[in-house]
């Protein structure tokens, strides 16, 4: 995920101290971001359809006559602002909420937002994930059981279509690509396709390895999106900004390459911190790395969902 979960940033500080901590007394703990500052951004994707940023995976809102299509729900503490800025859009109430794969930064709202009435959607596996709890590699962290209230009440296991008056948004499962449990939706009315954190614009993906996700999974996630789009298509990604289908094309070749590489690199033995060493993706990090721990990142998530055991 490219925005940072509160247990990521807790995560992530505390491992940043300062050399004079040591002589400090013990901080209480990591505050995260300060919820009442954080505002919503609403952009225009066209016949009623919109994106929504705020903390959290993007938002894609599809406006019917007779209630809303909802794609993610970022944190529980954001349910009051994307609810007052869909209803800057609709009066019409939230119907139906998609989870894109059971990351917390996308199905936070799942409970606030099926208090209000609507019924949570995903993939069984989502359901599963957030019912066992787990843990993941990128960050390092252990998720506990989500409670029952937070699960989604409809799941589906290849492709769904919701419908409401006026609309319809298209369901499908690419399997092993970000998590087990991903789903891209496509708006056809409005020609608008929401990934999930399968494609991030401008900077390489988490491939979360520890619970099904895999490059190659993330490559044939890919085909399905290129063989789906147009050059007109508007692309919401996980997290950035909206994409066109030449930027997918620019992200598959960039998987594919990486995939390439670390093949070949397997096949001649490089252990983990050998292929480290070899920085394979120097090149491809000048684009999508924002900072050196996003390369080693990437060469981590790569190699781990390549490497048979």
């Amino acid at each position: 995920m490219r925005k940072t979960t509160l247990a990521a940033l807790a995560a992530l500080t505390s491992l940043i101290v300062a050399p004079a901590a040591a002589q400090q007394p013990p901080a209480g703990p990591p505050v995260g971001p300060d919820w009442s500052k954080i505002e919503v951004k609403t952009t225009d994707l066209g016949n009623r359809t919109y994106m929504l940023e705020g903390q959290g995976g993007n938002v894609t809102v599809v406006v019917a006559d007779d209630g809303v299509i909802m794609v993610d729900g970022q944190f529980a503490p954001m349910h009051e602002k994307l609810k007052a800025a869909i209803a800057a859009l609709s009066p019409q109430p939230v119907r139906f909420l998609v989870n894109t794969h059971y990351h917390r930064d996308h199905v936070g709202g799942n409970v606030p937002f099926s208090k209000d009435g609507a019924v949570v959607v995903a993939h069984a596996n989502v359901r599963n994930r957030l019912a066992s709890g787990g843990t993941m590699a990128i960050p390092d962290i252990k998720i506990p059981p989500a409670p029952a209230e937070a699960l989604p009440a409809r799941t589906y296991t290849d492709a769904l279509t919701l419908e409401l008056k006026g609309r319809t948004a298209q369901l499908k499962h690419t399997a092993g690509a970000h998590t087990d449990g991903d789903t891209f939706v496509y708006i056809a009315d409005a020609n608008v396709m929401s990934t999930g954190d399968t494609f991030t614009t401008g900077r390489y993906p988490n491939i979360d390895f520890v619970n099904g996700g895999s490059i190659d999974g993330m490559i044939g996630a890919f085909d399905a999106y290129l063989a789906r789009a147009n050059d007109a298509t508007k692309i919401v990604p996980g997290h950035g900004q909206v994409a066109t289908k030449a930027q997918l094309a620019e992200f598959r070749a960039m998987l594919a390459t990486a995939r390439e590489r670390m093949t070949k690199l397997i096949a001649e033995g490089k252990s983990e911190s050998d292929i480290y060493a070899a920085k394979p993706f120097a090149d491809l990090d000048a684009k999508w790395a924002a900072n050196e721990q996003a390369s080693r990142n990437f060469m981590r998530v790569v190699y781990s969902s390549m490497k048979k055991p």
